[in-house]
C-alpha cells in the first residue's frame, strides 16, 4: 500500500495542482475543469493529510475502508490521516465540487488540532457521507469561497489563523448538518438498531460467547457494513444509549435467562456469557440491575 507523507506528494499523485502552501491546499472545480479526482483509478493509498471534499458521482463506486457506495447526489466526504482510499476507472465525477487538503501538522499548536479529533464523521465511510440540501450546499460553498480568497492572497502572519478559523466554521456547520441527517433518517436508525440486536442474538445463539468472548463493537459494525463511529452516533441519537450500552443490555437480558437455570453457579454463567473474570460480570449486572446476580436469583425464587 502506497503512503504519502507530504501534501505535495499526495496532490502530485492525484494529478492536482501543487499547493501554494506546503501544508494546505484548496481546489475548486470550475465548469470547464475536472472535479478533484482526475486520476482515473488507484490501488489502496494512505497519507498524512485531512481531506474535505464535495463530490457528485455520476457513475461508479468509491471504496473507502471496507465499504463501497454508489450515489449521484452531492455529498461532503471527510477523510482523516492514514485512512485507506481506493477507486477504479468506472467512477465518473460531475464537473462540480471542491477539495480541501491539509497536512495534520498544519493544525499543530491551534485549538482546532484538538477539536477536529472530536468530529466522528472523519471516521465515517463513504456511504455515511453528509448529503447536503441545496441551502446547506450554498452555505458550505460560501465558506469555501472565503477560504479560497485567503489562500490565493499573498501569505502573511494572519493567513494561517484566518484559514483555520474558516475551517473550524466549516466543520461546525458540517456537524450541525449531520445532526439534521440523523434526525431525518429515523426509519433508517430504527432499522439499524433492529439489525444490531439481530446480529447479537445470532452471535449469542451460535455459542460463540463462551468460545470467542463478548463481540467487539467493531465486529458488529463490520457485520452491518457500517463504520463503528457511525453505528455509535446513529444509535445514540435515536435511543440515547451508546452501542456499548446496547451490548451490555443484551448481555444482561441473556444473563437473566441463564441465572435461573438450575445448578448454575455465578462463575459458570459469567464464563458462558464470555466474561474472562466472573467479578466483571457481577459488577456489570449490579450496575445495570441494582442488585447482584445472587440477589436476583433469590428475588426470583421468592416470587
Amino acid at each position: 500500500m502506497k503512503h504519502f507523507k507530504t501534501l505535495s506528494s499526495f496532490l502530485q499523485y492525484m494529478e492536482l495542482p501543487l499547493p501554494e502552501h506546503p501544508m494546505f491546499s484548496i481546489y475548486v472545480a470550475q465548469e470547464e475543469s475536472f472535479l478533484p479526482c482526475p486520476r482515473e483509478s488507484s490501488p489502496p493509498i494512505t497519507n498524512d493529510c485531512y481531506s474535505i471534499s464535495l463530490k457528485k458521482i455520476v457513475k461508479g463506486d468509491l471504496n473507502y475502508g471496507r465499504t463501497s457506495y454508489d450515489f449521484t447526489n452531492g455529498a461532503l466526504i471527510f477523510i482523516a490521516p492514514r485512512q485507506v482510499l481506493q477507486w477504479d476507472s468506472s467512477v465518473i465525477f460531475e464537473q462540480k465540487g471542491f477539495s480541501i487538503n491539509f497536512h495534520e501538522d498544519f493544525l499543530k499548536g491551534t485549538e482546532l488540532a484538538t477539536q477536529i479529533k472530536k468530529y466522528n464523521f472523519f471516521s465515517y465511510s463513504v456511504n455515511e457521507s453528509l448529503h447536503l440540501s441545496p441551502k446547506e450546499e450554498k452555505q458550505i460553498e460560501s465558506i469555501v469561497h472565503n477560504i479560497k480568497i485567503e489562500y490565493q492572497n499573498n501569505q502573511d502572519e494572519f493567513s494561517k489563523e484566518i484559514i483555520i478559523s474558516q475551517l473550524s466554521t466549516l466543520l461546525k456547520y458540517a456537524n450541525r448538518f449531520y445532526e439534521r441527517q440523523f434526525l431525518n433518517r429515523k426509519e433508517l436508525s430504527n432499522d439499524l438498531l433492529e439489525k444490531f440486536n439481530f446480529q447479537l442474538a445470532m452471535y449469542f445463539e451460535s455459542g460463540k460467547l463462551s468460545e470467542n468472548g463478548i463481540p467487539t463493537i467493531e465486529q458488529i459494525a463490520n457485520k452491518l457494513n457500517v463504520s463503528q463511529r457511525y453505528l455509535s452516533d446513529t444509535l445514540k441519537k435515536e435511543t440515547g444509549k451508546t452501542t456499548t450500552e446496547h451490548l451490555q443490555l443484551n448481555l444482561i437480558d441473556k444473563a437473566k435467562d441463564i441465572l435461573l437455570q438450575p445448578h448454575k453457579t455465578i462463575a459458570e454463567v459469567a464464563y458462558e456469557l464470555g466474561f474472562e473474570y466472573p467479578h466483571y460480570f457481577s459488577r456489570l449486572f449490579k450496575k445495570k440491575e441494582g442488585i447482584s446476580p445472587s440477589q436476583y436469583i433469590e428475588k426470583y425464587k421468592m416470587n
